[in-house]
């Protein structure tokens, strides 16, 4: 591999940059949402791609959970309302949830839609200082909103939902922290 950084849309192969994720010895199978969207699995690669993708992929995946945790919230709320007879039925389905698991969907919920808010104010920052461009404008509510797929989130298990979501959020926090060490280098990254 070159020294050049792996493109994740301009370059007609991108996904030479991405080795194969979901597929590996002792991984399960399972199918996130978000699986269709190329991203880099490991640090290294995520570390050769420029600021200002990286700060697109981010707000991507933040956008591709927006919808899919608003559904998840109210299965959740859906299962703490059933009547009694209903309930003890909801509950043997839901086994994999744990007992505060309503409060807890709120709290991922508002966390990631304050980490999304937060994300915008970087790149805005970002922009105005000149670091990336203005190209990200508008991205999280157009592009990111044909990547919602919802349906294919709904259908997951919940056990599963939570899988893909801690897969996504431990991305999410690793390049939030790739770029933090390129705007901060003196944080001795």
């Amino acid at each position: 591999m070159t020294g050049r950084s792996p493109p994740c849309r301009a370059h007609p192969r991108p996904e030479k940059h991405f080795p194969p994720r979901d597929n590996e010895l002792g991984k399960s199978a399972r199918k996130c949402h978000t699986s269709g969207m190329l991203t880099p699995n490991r640090k290294e690669y995520a570390q050769k791609i420029p600021r200002e993708e990286l700060t697109h992929l981010i707000l991507k995946l933040l956008q591709a959970w927006k919808e899919p945790l608003s559904h998840f919230n109210q299965h959740i709320e859906h299962h703490q309302e059933l009547p009694d007879d209903s309930l003890s039925k909801a509950k043997q389905i839901s086994k994999e949830l744990p007992d505060d698991s309503l409060s807890k969907a709120k709290q991922i919920s508002n966390m990631v839609h304050e980490l999304k808010t937060g994300v915008e104010k970087v790149t805005e920052k970002m922009q105005s200082m000149g670091i990336i461009s203005n190209s990200l404008n508008g991205m999280a509510s157009s592009e990111a909103a044909g990547l919602s797929i919802s349906n294919e989130a709904n259908m997951m298990s919940d056990s599963d939902f939570i899988h893909c979501f801690r897969r996504d959020s431990n991305k999410v926090q690793s390049y939030l922290k790739i770029l933090k060490c390129r705007i901060m280098p003196e944080n001795s990254c």
